[in-house]
């Protein structure tokens, strides 16, 4: 992949977790269902280790490793069952007679397998013609997967007659396994390539907690994810005595072997209906978050990329209730009607948009930036921040703006910032921060003034 790819791991880890999380799901889901394994006569595909490969293809190393090792804890699982084949059996280290042999057959195989697979598509990502060995890593996975998993078995379980001979023949299915992992490998990079995904992982990434709290919305999730869970668990013990005990009835003779495969299959079933209400529910939530700052975009100020006037007071409003003391701060540009004036209008939106850059450049890890109109901007740090260090931020910000446009023009702004307690009215806030600012302008404008609000009125600091 190009460079867009290899930015992920740095610049989308909100995005990659929720990923993570579904790839996880999705191989549980494909592990205990038939999806894992499709048979159209005569070919016969895995898809149960899609998911290491989707991993290793869009996360990293550590992601595709940990998905092998779910992929092999599933397939122990499954084995460990007495209905099972005899060559089944050899991945479960409670049916096998060499169960520490069974782990890193079922286990370590498959997490080698993800470790593999990460490694070698993050070597494709960082050469030259990353495209072409990104699909070319994806094509070789099928058979690097059969060579591990037979070579394991020529060495652990000699008895069973299986070799590396078994993985180097070439058949119509592994041809089929191939097509259908580049065809993956090309759709992910295709689809890393579009606006729209860019987009969608931009989305996700924005620090929309001091904007947005929906802590109950999560708490009503997690609650209702809760009561899944609950409810399958619930299920699954009723539907496998229920089974042993329908049997009973029409005269099966139910030992503790099929009451014990009965159960081992109900869990199965109920993993996998987990599985897919987490697939769902990720999904839900990744939707949700995406309309949700769609909506948050509409209100923005959408010249210089801040929030607008209403979205602002009402973000001011939630703010108050995490913390005891802040800052407010009105930032207005100097004579901006001069520069309309004499170089143009493109020209001073272009300044409007520097400086509303180096207002989130200085202010957004600690605070919101909302533009109030025209050249007005204003900024509300959510928490107290020490005098020397506000003074610092300011210091830093007008020396910045004054080289925006070429010499010998210079652009400066009139800055006022009001310390409050919280709560107060917006209102309030607005009009004696409005004060500071008119002292700052009345010093000559191109600097800023500090003040308090006492609860009645603002007093000037030093």
């Amino acid at each position: 992949m190009d460079r867009t790819m290899n930015r992920w791991g740095k610049e989308n880890g909100r995005l990659k977790g929720y990923l993570f999380v579904l790839l996880i799901a999705l191989e549980l889901l494909v592990s205990f269902t038939f999806l894992g394994y499709i048979h159209v006569p005569p070919i016969t595909i895995t898809f149960a280790y899609i998911p290491v490969l989707m991993a290793g293809c869009t996360l990293g190393v550590a992601q595709s490793t940990a998905l092998g090792c779910v992929f092999g804890l599933s397939s122990m699982y499954k084995a460990s069952a007495y209905y099972v084949l005899p060559f089944d059996q050899a991945f479960s280290p409670f049916l096998s007679a060499f169960p520490v042999n069974s782990v890193i057959l079922s286990v370590g195989v498959r997490t080698l397998f993800g470790f593999l697979i990460g490694l070698f598509f993050a070597l494709a990502r960082k050469s030259r013609h990353n495209r072409i060995w990104t699909i070319l890593v994806a094509a070789i996975a099928p058979k690097l997967h059969s060579t591990l998993v037979y070579g394991a078995l020529g060495i652990l379980f000699p008895e069973l007659g299986y070799s590396l001979q078994n993985a180097l023949s070439l058949d119509i299915d592994n041809v089929a396994a191939s097509v259908v992992c580049m065809a993956m490998a090309w759709f992910i990079w295709k689809a890393g390539h579009t606006q729209a995904v860019r987009d969608f992982s931009e989305y996700i990434q924005q620090p929309r907690n001091r904007i947005n709290r929906n802590r109950q919305g999560y708490l009503f999730g997690a609650l209702f994810m809760g009561c899944i869970l609950g409810a399958a668990v619930a299920s699954t013990l009723y539907f496998a005595n229920r089974i042993s005990y329908m049997l009973s009835v029409h005269g099966m003779d139910i030992t503790a072997n099929i009451e014990y495969d009965l159960l081992h299959l109900q869990i199965q079933f109920m993993i996998a209906i987990i599985a897919l209400n987490f697939i769902l529910g990720i999904t839900l939530l990744l939707l949700y978050q995406y309309f949700s700052y769609r909506a948050y975009l509409g209100q923005m100020d959408s010249m210089t990329g801040v929030m607008g006037r209403k979205m602002f007071l009402a973000a001011c409003e939630r703010l108050q209730r995490s913390s005891d003391a802040g800052w407010f701060i009105f930032v207005d540009v100097d004579r901006f009607k001069s520069i309309n004036d004499a170089l143009g209008h493109p020209v001073g939106d272009t300044v409007l948009k520097e400086i509303a850059g180096q207002l989130k450049g200085a202010f957004s890890e600690d605070g919101i930036v909302g533009r109030m109109g025209g050249d007005e901007f204003a900024v509300m740090l959510e928490k107290m921040m020490p005098l020397p260090e506000l003074k610092e931020k300011m210091d830093g910000f007008l020396k910045n703006i004054s080289g925006i446009l070429p010499s010998p023009e210079t652009v400066s702004c009139s800055i006022g910032a009001c310390r409050f307690n919280y709560p107060q009215q917006i209102d309030t806030l607005y009009s004696q921060t409005d004060k500071i600012l008119y002292a700052a302008k009345r010093q000559g404008r191109a600097c800023y003034v500090v003040g308090k609000y006492n609860g009645t009125d603002v007093e000037l600091l030093d």
